[in-house]
């Protein structure tokens, strides 16, 4: 492209001294490179007089196709550095229910204002998929609770823990109290959510259960159809504490649950097909998560802002299973006064 370039100078200005200056190169060395061109398109391109130059038949069909190239590979250079920067690219982010409560505002409102060139978009999953969309690729990165079920090159970090609480109708015999037990529950029939048997078997606290097989009045696939199931009675269900702030529907009664773990929002995404896009989205939910108080959390702090952090992945054998029980042992509220942190 440079000899083009050169090229280009001098048959736009019909004189090599002219030329040479334009480009802040020596003339012979212009004269050089312009010679090389010739020898290597076999024809003369350039009459040289003492009067000047001007330009041969080959020279002027060579100007038309030089400066066409040259615009070409302009646009193809702004096109890349546009790639780089995200210009034009779209991310997609997965979620369920309340995504992560009140961090997912701050947290788009803080993307939209450092990626302006980004379109973001946010995207609802039943709760048939846990990974909301990371698992058949359909998502770039997503809020998620887990566990989760088997995934290759599923990653994700922790933002946030919070409580489970106890969800049914104003009317049920429990609506009054101010916190109850799993024990209470047990012959209580209670709406599954239809998901992967782990994260089913979690949100029906099958763990905390003592053996004892839980009662199944409903079987639901959206937050929606789960609160349209306890109001017409037909079973109670554990969901976040947050639930009560997001859907606190007429007729529904919510209950703190003393004895059960809590549940635990964290950032996703695929190891194989994260995009520059999407570490920077993970690092702005971690800088967020880690300077903004969510009632009733736990907070993390952000990894380093550098890069998007490769913590391994939520099935029950993996390390960040461990961290997720760790967090869950009922110490872990003791760290909330320390953890939170005001909001910026």
């Amino acid at each position: 492209m440079r000899v083009l370039r050169y090229f280009i100078a001098v048959a736009e200005e019909l004189h090599f001294g002219h030329a040479a200056a334009r480009l802040h190169i020596a003339q012979p060395s212009l004269s050089v490179q312009v010679r090389n061109l010739e020898r290597s398109v076999g024809t003369p391109l350039l009459v040289r007089s003492p009067r000047g130059v001007s330009l041969t038949p080959a020279g002027e069909v060579l100007l038309d196709h030089a400066r066409a190239l040259l615009a070409a590979a302009e646009v193809a250079a702004e096109a890349t550095r546009r790639a780089a920067r995200g210009v034009g690219q779209r991310l997609v982010v997965g979620f369920q229910a309340n995504a992560a409560a009140e961090l997912t505002p701050r947290v788009l409102a803080a993307y939209r204002q450092q990626h302006p060139e980004v379109h973001l978009q946010m995207r609802s999953y039943p709760f048939a998929d846990p990974t909301a969309g990371l698992a058949d690729g359909s998502a770039d990165v997503a809020f998620i609770r887990p566990p989760m079920p088997e995934c290759e090159g599923l990653r994700a970090e922790p933002l946030f823990t919070e409580p489970r609480i106890l969800a049914m109708p104003d009317t049920y015999r429990l609506a009054s109290r101010k916190t109850v037990f799993v024990e209470e529950l047990l012959d209580d029939p209670f709406v599954a959510r239809h998901a992967p048997e782990i994260w089913r078997d979690f949100w029906l606290a099958i763990d905390v259960r003592g053996g004892h097989p839980a009662r199944i009045g409903a079987d639901v696939k959206t937050v929606d159809e789960c609160f349209e199931a306890i109001l017409s009675h037909q079973g109670i269900a554990f969901t976040q504490s947050s639930t009560q702030r997001f859907y606190n529907w007429p007729g529904l009664a919510f209950v703190p649950v003393e004895d059960l773990p809590p549940s635990t929002v964290s950032i996703a995404w695929r190891e194989d097909t994260i995009s520059p896009t999407a570490r920077a989205f993970i690092t702005t939910a971690q800088t967020i998560a880690a300077t903004t108080l969510v009632p009733e959390a736990v907070t993390f702090p952000a990894a380093h802002p550098t890069h998007a952090p490769d913590t391994p992945m939520l099935t029950p054998a993996s390390p960040a299973k461990t961290v997720e029980q760790d967090l869950s042992h009922p110490a872990a509220p003791a760290r909330r006064a320390a953890s939170a942190k005001p909001a910026a």
